[in-house]
């Protein structure tokens, strides 16, 4: 028997065995059987009765084994391994044996053969795919297979199996993570979507699936993703606004790079659409596009992007028919919009307009189509002169693109037109910096255009004075339009601005706008194409024509060259400096010997001393703007270095006048100390001879060279000296391990090391070489600083002034030193909190010693000298403090002993005077701990409900001093208004947190505004003088005072309105001055417009609980209360009923 003849007979349930063996074999590729050489060689007899005994074999077994027992067939075992029962096993053999010959089979199947049976197979395996075990991928993939081979034959009944295959290729691209090839063969697919009914409930998931398409990256990259999706605009008109919505609702999302691909999208589903479809694309899609580029918000993240897919279609305007089709959507809302009473609306409109010029219908006959474009000419006219500067701004750009677009086809009359009112008006546009801005920015698009040229350089001279306009940004934008006139030679950019103007808005301006101006100006001035000595004749002339200026230039010079550039420039300055000292000497003899003699011999002069000056402090300027790039770069560093080492000396032997003594010394500070000996160990000496009061600019220089030498630490050494030796005990002066480094006996200074030391704190560049020294010099100058408070206490405690201590001054300035100093060393050394320690300490000693005197002058008692020092001590301390909290430094043990700092100081006598910093403080703190959404952890709560109880407390004392001394209070108060504003800022911020530490801050203030008002109310002797505040100002001085801080800020203004709602809904308040009280404050908050809902709310509650008072009319006329009662109700009646 054959082996053809023998798979024919095992294809039956009794020899299925032997159809198994043969399907391994046909798999086994060492083997001669192939099942398609096999079915090939069959008859059509044949061949059909395999098929039917292929489907008795499929029947027969499913019947056996159905798949409603297939889960059952798997067995867990350990919780861990599932078994499968052989008869599935079995069954699934057979499943895939049947599937590895139909698959087969489809392949050979003719035109003519009749194939029902093997159709029924399909079908079969089909309807059981969705019941397979997970566990058989292979079968699963094979059956995908089946449906896909029989698609691609368009085999009769390929519609449900084409489905199958179209369905898992669709999942398969919305899985995988690089989907590119399945994608191409789901475009293969794509009429199979023809088949299927769009109406039908079993589509829905098939739908949800093909919408995903729509948010996937991949599909919208993909050409074929592209043009499935371009095809399902066609699939199902109801299926256009699903795929519409999906793309409107993920825009927000959408990568700006996307957006492009999203408008190819609909640009190509609109040219391929017709009918009802095209239709349905134009009114739901691209009209709804065009809707919402005019009606949202110039603030929505939206917007830009529905511009950017409607800008697809306006740049292929010329596209047969999409011309008439923008102008037929646009007509029945843009003109409304170009004209509506928002200037939002406007704006947008005018953007769209000016981005679609010219709006017209192509098919128009030619005068038609001129009188048309005459009008929208005259509407840009009309957006130009708009009352908004949004509108006039944005129709200025409009108009400068539509000129750079259609120049060539714009009437020359109206071009003219166009650009004096552009350059004539608007650029002048007083009431707005933005439109005069928008002229600038706007015009260098017109430049882009060459046939502008010509007009612009007549017109374009009329705007010099905008290089001085009052807002920066216009100055930028003036600037960059000659940038952009330099770049395309339109036009002499001198021309337009003057040199002598550009040099001195260089001299004086911000880095922006110097930036740009060296940019333009960086040719003229640094001609890279030409020699160097070209480079140093125009340095000398900028110098000469505007020192300062050319300060600017030379500073932002490395932005537009390369180093190696600068470092020539400064070789070619150092090169004149030596020919003028070397024509200096020779007294104009035998000119041939001069070093590098040039034309600048007859220019200048070392008797020049601003040019000199200026030269030495332009290589000054060059070196340090590329000190980096000299660092990266040893050899071209050590070359610059000793050039400059070996003549340095001698400048500083001829250039003797100050002018030029500071550049020196500056450049000295660039080269090792070795490079000057001279001048370098006279540096010490010089510092060491100034006289006390001395000013920054004589000392600053020479602590700079010191610093950067890595001499800091003999600095350290001379100011601890100095301060040890003005110590009044002996003590204070063993401090000091050696007197001041100097041959003879000299006094000491500790009021200049003092200034020495703030100096060297206070700059990052010195206090980066100072803090590093702690082991050493810095170490015993900060316990020097620290043996300072003897002085300070000694001054507190004495009301007589002492010959034999230092100035209370100089003793205040040396603990606030201390203070400050322990700051920097905890930032620098933060691995322990030794400093924050040593702060703690600080404060501690000026709650013991130092608050006693922070009490009124009284005779035998504290004077008034004292107490001013005593609160200058605490201001200084708590002003380090605070800045300690700003900037992250201080933990929560430290956080809490400021606290308690600020407690005890405002339980003080005289701590009120105080209540500004103090208010600052409870910001920092309060500040530092702003919710995430979370509750705060119990040490939190504990510090913020101490910033709470501190806050109460400062309200009490302030009330107590406004009653008492209420101009002093209201001083008082007037320097506290900046940070009460920002500490209520800092606490509405915890509003809605669970657990609210500080939710009794506007309790608090709540409670205090209703005092002091129902306390004006009580105090209240005659009906005239009950009257209904209109202003913050009519009200009560406290009162007037936080209610003013509130409405700064509309969150904390919402945050107090909440407060005082629960404050009358909890009928706390039933008095009727407390209602009348309330009435007043929201009366206020009234007559400012604002939060009308919130005062309203507050109002429902008062009147329910007004009522109550109502008997109070029954009293005789003027009585008090009736009146109170009377101008409370009045004042409820215009809240909840305003006159219209």
């Amino acid at each position: 028997m054959s082996k053809r003849q023998a798979f024919l007979d095992s294809v039956c349930k009794e020899n299925v065995g032997e159809f198994l063996n043969f399907t391994k074999l046909h798999k086994d590729t060492a083997e001669p059987f192939d099942l398609e050489e096999v079915l090939q060689e069959l008859p059509n007899g044949l061949r059909e009765a395999l098929w039917a005994k292929l489907v008795t074999l499929l029947c027969d077994q499913l019947a056996a084994v159905p798949p409603e027992c297939w889960d059952a067939g798997l067995e867990e075992e350990n919780d861990m391994e599932v078994e499968v029962s052989p008869s599935l096993t079995h069954t699934m053999s057979i499943l895939e044996g049947v599937t590895l010959v139909v698959t087969a089979s489809v392949q050979v199947i003719e035109d003519g053969d009749t194939y029902n049976a093997l159709l029924e197979c399909a079908n079969i395996l089909n309807g059981v795919l969705p019941s397979l075990p997970a566990s058989e991928m292979p079968l699963r993939q094979a059956v995908y297979g089946l449906c896909e081979a029989w698609w691609k034959k368009s085999l009769l009944g390929k519609e449900d199996l084409g489905r199958t295959a179209f369905l898992v290729c669709l999942e398969k691209t919305l899985i995988l993570k690089k989907p590119g090839p399945e994608i191409q063969r789901l475009w293969s697919f794509h009429e199979v979507l023809l088949t299927v009914d769009f109406a039908s409930e079993d589509n829905k998931e098939l739908i949800n699936m093909l919408l995903q398409c729509f948010l996937s990256v991949s599909h919208i990259r993909n050409e074929e993703g592209k043009r499935l999706m371009v095809f399902l605009f066609s699939w199902n008109v109801d299926f256009i606004r699903m795929i519409h919505g999906t793309i409107k609702n993920q825009l927000p999302y959408f990568a700006n790079f996307l957006i492009d691909h999203i408008a190819e999208i609909y640009f190509r589903a609109w040219k391929k659409a017709s009918g009802d479809f095209l239709e349905h694309i134009e009114s739901a899609c691209i009209q709804d596009f065009m809707q919402h580029a005019l009606l949202l918000h110039r603030t929505s993240p939206v917007l830009a992007k529905v511009r950017q897919i409607l800008s697809y279609f306006h740049r292929r305007k010329a596209r047969q028919g999409l011309e008439e089709m923008l102008h037929r959507l646009y007509k029945p809302i843009l003109w409304k919009a170009l004209s509506a009473a928002n200037s939002e609306v406007r704006a947008n409109a005018t953007l769209l307009f000016t981005e679609a010029f010219p709006v017209h219908d192509p098919s128009q006959s030619s005068e038609k189509m001129d009188e048309t474009i005459q009008k929208q000419l005259n509407a840009l006219v009309c957006l130009l002169e708009d009352p908004q500067p949004l509108v006039r701004s944005t129709a200025t750009l409009g108009v400068c693109k539509i000129l750079a677009k259609c120049w060539e086809v714009i009437p020359p009359s109206v071009i003219t037109d166009f650009l004096k009112k552009l350059v004539l008006e608007l650029s002048n546009d007083i009431s707005s910096p933005d439109v005069r801005c928008a002229v600038f920015k706007c015009l260098a698009i017109v430049l882009d255009n060459g046939f502008s040229h010509a007009l612009l350089e007549q017109l374009l001279p009329v705007l010099k004075n905008s290089l001085h306009d009052t807002s920066e940004k216009v100055r930028v934008a003036f600037l960059d339009m000659l940038l952009k006139i330099k770049a395309v030679r339109a036009a002499k950019f001198w021309k337009v601005s003057s040199m002598e103007h550009l040099l001195a808005r260089l001299a004086v301006d911000s880095q922006p706008v110097s930036k740009r101006i060296t940019n333009l100006l960086f040719s003229s001035f640094f001609p890279v194409n030409q020699s160097e000595q070209v480079w140093c004749e125009r340095c000398v002339t900028l110098i000469q024509m505007n020192p300062k200026a050319a300060r600017k230039f030379y500073q932002f010079a490395h932005f537009y060259t390369a180093p190696t550039n600068i470092v020539k420039l400064m070789l070619s300055i150092r090169r004149c400096l030596n020919a003028c000292i070397q024509t200096d000497n020779m007294n104009e003899t035998n000119s041939s010997n001069k070093e590098n003699a040039t034309i600048l011999d007859d220019v200048l002069s070392v008797k020049d001393t601003m040019t000199m000056s200026s030269l030495l402090e332009v290589v000054v300027i060059l070196w340090r703007s590329i000190q980096k790039a000299l660092e990266h770069n040893k050899d071209a560093l050590q070359y610059t270095t000793a050039k400059f080492s070996s003549v340095v000396p001698k400048y500083f032997n001829v250039f003797q006048e100050e002018r030029c003594t500071v550049p020196l010394i500056q450049l000295a500070s660039l080269l090792p100390s070795t490079s000057v000996p001279t001048f370098s160990c006279g540096v010490l000496s010089r510092l060491r001879k100034l006289e006390a009061g001395a000013k920054p600019s004589q000392y600053s220089q020479m602590m700079e060279c010191m610093c950067s030498w890595g001499q800091a630490g003999h600095l350290l050494e001379l100011i601890a000296d100095w301060l040890a030796e003005a110590l009044p005990t002996s003590a204070g002066k063993g401090n000091s391990r050696r007197k001041v480094r100097v041959q003879e006996e000299q006094e000491a200074k500790p009021d200049l090391g003092l200034d020495y030391l703030e100096y060297l704190i206070s700059r990052t560049s010195t206090r980066d070489c100072v803090l590093p020294l702690w082991q050493g010099q810095l170490k015993q100058l900060y316990k020097v600083l620290g043996s300072w408070k003897s002085v300070l206490y000694c001054h507190l405690n004495s009301s007589e002034a002492q010959a034999a201590v230092p100035g209370a001054e100089m003793a205040l300035r040396a603990f606030t030193l201390h203070a400050r100093l322990s700051v920097h060393l905890q930032h620098k050394f933060s691995e322990d909190r030794d400093f924050l320690v040593s702060l703690e300490n600080i404060a501690a000693w000026v709650a013991e010693r130092v608050l006693p005197f922070l009490v009124s002058p009284s005779e035998g008692g504290v004077t008034q000298k004292q107490q001013d020092l005593a609160r200058l001590v605490v201001e200084n301390l708590l002003t380090v403090c605070r800045d300690v909290i700003r900037v992250g430094l201080g933990d929560q043990e430290f956080t809490g002993q400021v606290l308690h700092l600020c407690s005890v100081v405002l339980v003080s006598e005289k701590g009120y005077l105080c209540v500004p910093l103090l208010l600052s403080m409870l910001m920092e703190v309060a500040g530092n701990y702003v919710p995430e959404n979370r509750a705060p952890n119990d040490r939190q709560s504990i510090i913020l409900g101490v910033v709470t109880n501190i806050f109460q407390k400062i309200l009490e004392v302030m009330a107590r001093r406004l009653r008492k001394a209420p101009e002093e209070g209201q001083e008082l108060w007037h320097l506290a208004v900046p940070c009460l504003g920002d500490f209520f800022q800092v606490v509405q911020a915890w509003t809605g947190i669970d657990s609210n530490p500080l939710n009794g801050v506007f309790s608090t203030v709540c409670a205090a505004i209703l005092a002091a008002t129902q306390h004006s109310l009580q105090k209240i002797s005659h009906p005239q003088e009950v009257t209904t505040p209109e202003t913050v100002q009519d009200l009560p001085p406290l009162a007037s005072i936080l209610l003013d801080v509130l409405l700064k800020s509309p969150s904390a203004t919402r945050a107090f309105l909440v407060e005082i709602h629960s404050t009358v809904d909890s009928e706390v308040i039933d008095s009727l001055i407390g209602l009348a009280a309330v009435l007043h404050i929201l009366g206020v908050f009234r007559q400012t417009g604002k939060f009308k809902a919130d005062v309203k709310r507050t109002a429902v509650s008062i009147q329910r609980q007004l009522q109550k008072h109502h008997a109070v009319t029954a009293a005789e006329e003027g009585h008090i209360q009736r009146v109170i009662y009377e101008s409370a109700t009045s004042t409820l009646n215009e809240i909840l009923m305003p006159c219209v």
